[in-house]
């Protein structure tokens, strides 16, 4: 490996720690987005910026070549009561890396752009990069990645960094959250009358409950619904005239989300609105040469169950990077040093000599 991937891991780890230190909710990641300008400044990068989103395309940038996304975000959750150490605290302890977005996604995004600039000043790549830390992913936010996709060039391929213990994600499911209305009509609960909108709404339920969509995937399974909240009725006494149902979709790369919203609005007798149908399953095919260079290089694929901003992106991408979703959300949460030294260098392997 170069002698200048060393410098780079430590000046991406000592980033880290800063951006822990640094509170970064969605909508509120303007400080750490000033880290990551000042850290492209540092290097004689000027980055360009929207919003809290953050990027910046490698020196020799050539509109005839394919362009390469590295992208991962820099917002996080917030931390929950049951934490023990500081969640901005940044505490190494040995190889140990504990801190609040230190797993999801910070390590990811430090490396990435470690990465870019391991190749900003090659002039011989068969591809260009651009490397965006953006905003907004844990809310899947119009003001993230959607809100900057439209101001690149157009894009070829992107790498989407979360922790998957640099295993290649080559299919995500998708989202869409179902707002569902039954109608009916009220009467005294005492007497035959009335239409009550909550016995209608059970009669969808069970359907949505027993129905299953013909096309599964290989790698994400069928598509899943679960409803998960419900609301009816005024008093005991009155036949309710609107119950409301919440229905959490897991779509496959099967169906587009508007697919999955007809198919269901041609079964049930309630309202069926979307919140939104943009959060779309995602998948790359096993010829594609970087999921071929990833198997060159033993790394296994997988289809991932957790949303990114990956359903966001209408060009075949790829979900990777240092770190274990199972840390993600929760107390404690933390990265290894050298799981960032080595999703550097697990990067790099991917991309040096890769031809689109």
């Amino acid at each position: 490996m170069p002698q200048l991937t060393e410098p780079l891991a430590d000046a991406a780890i000592g980033l880290l720690i800063s951006l822990i230190k640094t509170q970064s909710f969605s909508r509120e990641e303007g400080p750490t987005a000033e880290l990551l300008a000042d850290f492209l400044r540092g290097y004689g990068i000027e980055p360009q910026r929207a919003g809290h989103n953050v990027w910046a395309r490698n020196r020799h940038f050539d509109a005839a070549k394919p362009t390469i996304l590295l992208n991962s975000h820099h917002d996080t959750v917030k931390p929950g009561a049951s934490w023990t150490y500081d969640p901005f605290g940044a505490v190494v302890e040995g190889d140990r890396l504990t801190g609040l977005g230190s797993n999801d996604a910070g390590a990811s995004a430090v490396s990435l752009l470690a990465t870019f600039l391991h190749f900003y000043e090659r002039a011989d790549l068969a591809y260009n990069l651009i490397c965006a830390i953006t905003a907004e992913e844990e809310i899947s936010g119009a003001g993230g990645i959607r809100s900057v996709l439209p101001l690149l060039p157009p894009l070829q391929l992107g790498i989407v960094g979360e922790p998957t213990q640099m295993d290649l994600a080559v299919a995500e499911k998708g989202l869409v959250v179902l707002d569902c209305t039954a109608h009916g009509r009220t009467g005294h609960a005492a007497r035959n009358e009335g239409e009550n909108a909550l016995y209608k709404a059970l009669d969808d339920i069970s359907w949505l409950r027993q129905y299953q969509f013909p096309e599964v995937s290989p790698l994400l399974g069928p598509v899943k619904m679960t409803v998960t909240q419900i609301q009816a009725g005024s008093q005991h006494n009155v036949v309710p005239d609107r119950c409301s149902f919440v229905v959490d979709v897991r779509t496959n790369e099967c169906y587009s989300n508007e697919q999955v919203v007809d198919i269901v609005r041609q079964h049930v007798q309630a309202e069926v609105q979307p919140r939104s149908t943009h959060l779309n399953s995602s998948r790359i095919g096993p010829e594609h040469p970087l999921v071929r260079r990833g198997l060159a290089l033993g790394r296994k694929t997988f289809g991932s169950a957790t949303l990114s901003d990956q359903s966001m992106m209408p060009f075949d991408t790829v979900k990777v990077g240092p770190g274990d979703s199972a840390r993600s959300h929760t107390p404690d949460e933390y990265i290894l040093l050298s799981e960032i030294r080595g999703g550097i260098r697990g990067y790099i392997e991917l991309l040096e000599g890769l031809t689109l």
